[in-house]
Order: C-alpha cells, then sequence, then structure tokens
C-alpha cells in the first residue's frame, strides 16, 4: 500500500479584532498543527477580516510570550492590495515588520484583493530578489489562472536545484473568494513544481466538508508524501453574532476535530479524544 500525504498545517485566515489574541495563543499551544492567517489590506484595517495595527501590535505580544515557554506558535500574514503592490515592486520595508511575529507570508496578487495586476510578469526578478533578502519566511504564492504570469515565471527561472527553498505555492482558483472547486485538486499542481514541495489547497473548505477535503488529498498519488499539504480556510469560518460580522472560533475548532478524527494529529493528553 502506498504512503498517504500527510497534512503539514491546518490553516485558518481572517483572524481581527472581534477575537482576543490570547484564544489563538491557547490554540496553537494545545494544537500546535493550526497556523492562524492576518490579512494585511491598509484601506481596510480595522473592519471585519482586516485586523488593525493595534490588534497586530497585541498578537504580536502573544507571540513573544508563546515562543519563549512553549510551541513555536504559528502565524502567516497574508498581504492584499498595496501590501502587493509593494512587494510586486521590490519595497520590502512592511516584511521588516512581519520578522520574529509571521512565519509565512501569502502573496496575494489579484485584481479582487486590490491588486494591481496590469503587469505581473514584470514583477518576478523582484519577487526572487525579495524571497532572497527574507530566508526566514516562507513565502506562499497563490497559484490561480490570474496568478499565472508570476508562478509561471518563477518556474520557468527555476530548476529542481534552483527553485527557492521558500517558496511554496498555494492552488486557490477561487481567488480567495471561498468558491469550492471540488474535483480532483491534486491535478492542478503544475508539472514542473519540485515534487519535494508541500503544496497548499483552498478555496470552499470549511466545518461541513474538511474532512471530505482530507481524505480526497490524502488519497491523491499528486502530492508527495515527504513533502506533504496544507489547507487553508477563510469565508466559511465567519459568523453573525449579535448582528456583527466575526471570527469563530467554534467554527475553527469543527475542522480541528475533523483532523484529529481522520488521525492527522491528536488531541492534547488533558483532552478527551
Amino acid at each position: 500500500m502506498s504512503e498517504k500525504a500527510n497534512l503539514t498545517a491546518l490553516g485558518f485566515c481572517g483572524a481581527d479584532d472581534s477575537i482576543d489574541p490570547n484564544l489563538l495563543g491557547l490554540i496553537c499551544q494545545s494544537y500546535p498543527f493550526v497556523e492562524f492567517g492576518v490579512l494585511f489590506r491598509p484601506d481596510k484595517e480595522g473592519t471585519p477580516r482586516y485586523a488593525s495595527p493595534s490588534w497586530v501590535s497585541r498578537l504580536g505580544e502573544v507571540v513573544a510570550r508563546i515562543n519563549a515557554h512553549t510551541t513555536t506558535m504559528r502565524l502567516a500574514a497574508h498581504l492584499c492590495g498595496t501590501r502587493v503592490n509593494e512587494v510586486l515592486d521590490g519595497n520590502v520595508e512592511f516584511f521588516k515588520s512581519l520578522r520574529g511575529v509571521f512565519g509565512r507570508c501569502q502573496i496575494n496578487a489579484t485584481a479582487v484583493n486590490g491588486v494591481d495586476t496590469s503587469n505581473l510578469a514584470a514583477s518576478v526578478p523582484n519577487l526572487l530578489e525579495v524571497f532572497e533578502q527574507f530566508p526566514d519566511i516562507e513565502f506562499i504564492i497563490q497559484k490561480n489562472e490570474e496568478t499565472a504570469p508570476i508562478w509561471e515565471g518563477i518556474l520557468d527561472c527555476a530548476t529542481d536545484d534552483s527553485f527557492p527553498s521558500n517558496v511554496t505555492f498555494l492552488l486557490d482558483e477561487s481567488k480567495g473568494t471561498g468558491v469550492f472547486a471540488g474535483g480532483d485538486w491534486s491535478s492542478a499542481i503544475p508539472t514542473t513544481y519540485p515534487r519535494d514541495k508541500k503544496i497548499g489547497f483552498a478555496g470552499g473548505i470549511g466545518p461541513t466538508n474538511v474532512t471530505e477535503v482530507l481524505q480526497g488529498l490524502t488519497s491523491s498519488s499528486n502530492i508527495s508524501p515527504d513533502a506533504g499539504f496544507w489547507i487553508d480556510m477563510e469565508s466559511s469560518l465567519r459568523s453573525l453574532k449579535n448582528g456583527e460580522d466575526v471570527f469563530d472560533l467554534e467554527k475553527c475548532y469543527e475542522c480541528i476535530r475533523g483532523v484529529c478524527t481522520l488521525g492527522f494529529y491528536g488531541h492534547p493528553e488533558f483532552l478527551p479524544s
């Protein structure tokens, strides 16, 4: 029987001011495979899904405390809008604020995310330089039809031996809108993508279908068991509570429970299975 691919991370994106950062820390201590994502888009800061600078500062304090005493808290910065335009132009000032807090950084270079996509191909050299300048950050490239000039350009500039060690792809044809693709998601992995690289999947994943999605991905022969994969979700984690659009940790936990039920990881010893 062939070995199955392993889940490397369970991503929950859109953590914002509606939730206390301490609660994120508690979950990460109990379930270290969880990665919380924070969306950065200056024109939407402080609105649902987009954390305010003061909230991000409080989150940084939580990270410092946890990392000093226990396991590393896993966080991903998801760049949108002008934050993406900056990096496409080679401006790295914002990345300096991410160090020590965010281990990964996703670049959402799509129009629906407020990005100027008129000349994405020309940004590839700038991106390659940014990757080299920040070897301690793992960069996630959103792979879909619209971002093809970027991910194809990166693949064209690299071979298995020269592909940037701190770059991975996230397959999300929904472009962050939460539309479920269905079918064999792994069939969209580029044939020239390094076999030893983990790869991510997103688009309409949530509490109602997470186990189905995971079962399909683990049975795929297109994903290397040694490299593994991660999944990420955002829209499905929102709820309307007291008239407010909030990041719902109960929905996050439903997904965590599904992951543990499938045997990828276990609950902490102080909790029943």
